[in-house]
């Protein structure tokens, strides 16, 4: 449903609209049907949707990864992996989602307080989000190392 909205933004921006097309979505007169009022609501899911997926992005950007059949698997943690740009590097953890059949790698913060934490809060333990429930160290790797290598 996004990839049709930011279609019809482009032609919203760059055509001029000459009518409406009778049938699934306008009626005989113009007016939108109740399936239109459906799929704008869909798309407006998506966009909330999208919006939390970039918010978890920024607190849990995606690992750096590689794999070759000589030396195996590595992920690693930078100032830009996952396309996330920040003032901090991160460690590398297996990230479970709910209703996810796998983790993925995530670079997680090390200092600080939690995310959810306000920065003045006394409670917290300057572990940034390491005691993140859904995180769980790689096995075989340090854990404050920020490069993890799994050979074959």
């Amino acid at each position: 449903m996004l990839t049709l909205q930011n279609w019809l933004s482009f032609y919203e921006k760059n055509y001029v609209c000459v009518g409406r097309v009778i049938g699934r979505f306008y009626s005989e007169d113009g007016q939108p049907t109740p399936e239109l009022t459906h799929v704008e609501a869909m798309i407006t899911k998506g966009l909330e949707a999208n919006k939390q997926e970039w918010k978890e992005k920024q607190k849990f950007p995606p690992c750096n990864t590689e794999w070759s059949a000589a030396r195996g698997s590595r992920f690693w943690c930078s100032q830009h992996s996952g396309g996330v740009s920040r003032d901090w590097i991160g460690v590398p953890r297996k990230l479970y989602k709910p209703g996810a059949k796998e983790p993925h790698c995530v670079c997680v913060r090390t200092t600080g307080p939690p995310s959810e934490q306000m920065l003045d809060s006394p409670t917290h333990r300057n572990r940034g989000d390491l005691d993140h429930p859904g995180l769980q160290e790689y096995p075989g790797c340090p854990p404050l190392a920020i490069t993890c290598s799994f050979p074959l």
